[in-house]
């Protein structure tokens, strides 16, 4: 599957919601801009990377790497986080 394979509709459904996660995670994390990328090399499918991106930080001005740091948070840390994004849903 590819946006190709989506009718304009399904795509525009597809996109609205990249928007309101975008908008909600700029809102939780303020980031500088916000990056967006979409692979299926391997397997058919699709999905998009909205990935904040910091002026001071690690790859600003660069595409962003898929995994460029290991972060490992606390079960309490990743709730923080996830009520973060759901609240500007």
């Amino acid at each position: 599957l590819d946006f190709h394979d989506l009718s304009d509709e399904e795509r525009n459904a597809f996109m609205n919601d990249v928007a309101k996660v975008a908008k909600a995670i700029d809102l939780a994390f303020g980031p500088t801009k916000i990056n967006y990328g979409s692979y299926a090399d391997t397997i058919s499918h699709l999905h998009m990377h909205v990935v904040p991106k910091y002026k001071e930080g690690y790859g600003f001005g660069g595409v962003f790497e898929m995994n460029p740091q290991k972060t490992n948070l606390s079960v309490a840390e990743y709730n923080e986080v996830i009520l973060k994004i759901k609240a500007g849903l």
